[in-house]
């Protein structure tokens, strides 16, 4: 079958195609044809080797991907042959809490990822995909669409008449998005380009701030919020924008971090936390029970991912090029088969 390799950190140059044998499920396991894989900020770190410590090449990359069951080992009950399926960030994180165990078993970094053709996952690190989307679509929630929901839904408890601050026009902001307004809240959303904005407006978004026209984009968001602050940031900026963010949420607001776009190591007063009394929480995406639970909610409302672009397997360097060009509104794509 053929494979894609990250055969060192020397970034996207790095990512090859070769040949490897196709898998065999063993007890327990499942064997996938890969019908799409998605792409994430997260693979560009990885491809760079800034994504941690302790990388080893060559890397089989990406999270996220789906495809049908065309086998099963013995002992496999929880799926069978012909479903679609995809697979889970963390493929041991099936429930409860993440801890370091469970961390080492995320797809496209600590284990092989999802650009093959061919994958053997266990059965308990996957899902039932919703019937109404397709594969490509499938492929987009493991990563951007579950951390959305772990910031919002499972831990923010999002409620109807909330504010909350989206920043930027990623996937995990988009699916933010589309996860707010289904519970009803009422959403700010920052972009650089006036036509992302616009296409925001058309998802449901309440309120736009295009930040390069407004720099103190925070007190733009404060007055949005009738000069009280936000009740939820989804903060994928990291260090760059979360200052802003401190000051565009409100008194005992919660503050979900989820990226580092802007980048990392820069100093941040803490001082606001304190006064303010916010929780700031960091959400490494989320377990198969969020996953499950987040599908029978966009099977309900019928929710479609939003996809920019759809590449072919043959063109994958270019895919990630165009995801390191930061054009892209919502998600990126492969298609594998």
């Amino acid at each position: 079958m053929k494979v894609y390799e990250l055969q060192s950190n020397a970034g996207i140059d790095a990512l090859k195609l070769v040949e490897r044998a196709e898998p065999k499920p063993q007890v327990g396991q499942v064997l996938i044809r890969v019908q799409a894989t998605s792409l994430n900020y997260r693979d560009l770190m990885v491809a760079e080797g800034s994504y941690g410590s302790g990388l080893k090449y060559p890397l089989i990359p990406m999270s996220d991907g789906a495809g049908e069951v065309v086998a099963v080992g013995e002992g496999v009950t929880r799926v069978k042959v012909g479903d679609r399926v995809a697979g889970i960030f963390f493929q041991e994180w099936i429930y409860g809490q993440l801890n370091r165990q469970k961390m080492k078993s995320d797809l496209g970094a600590g284990i092989d990822g999802m650009l093959v053709e061919y994958v053997v996952l266990h059965q308990d690190g996957l899902v039932i995909l919703p019937e109404h989307l397709s594969y490509e679509e499938g492929a987009t929630l493991p990563c951007a669409a579950v951390t959305a929901w772990h910031a919002l839904v499972t831990k923010g408890n999002i409620k109807a008449g909330e504010n909350v601050l989206l920043l930027g026009t990623g996937g995990v902001s988009i699916f933010a998005l589309q996860f707010a307004k289904i519970h009803g809240a009422r959403v700010i959303i920052t972009s650089s380009s006036d036509e992302k904005l616009a296409r925001a407006k058309e998802l449901g978004a309440d309120e736009t701030i295009n930040y390069k026209v407004n720099p103190d984009w925070e007190k733009k968001v404060y007055e949005l919020s009738d000069r009280t602050g936000v009740d939820h940031v989804v903060e994928v900026g990291g260090a760059g924008t979360l200052p802003k963010s401190l000051q565009a949420v409100r008194i005992a607001g919660r503050i979900s971090l989820i990226g580092v776009l802007s980048g990392i190591g820069a100093e941040v007063d803490p001082l606001p936390i304190l006064f303010k009394s916010l929780t700031v929480q960091g959400i490494y995406v989320g377990s198969r029970e969020m996953f499950e639970a987040m599908n029978q909610i966009i099977a309900q409302h019928q929710i479609k991912p939003v996809i920019d672009r759809v590449f072919s397997f043959a063109d994958a360097q270019e895919a990630y090029r165009y995801l390191q060009s930061g054009s892209h509104f919502g998600k990126v794509v492969i298609k594998c088969n």
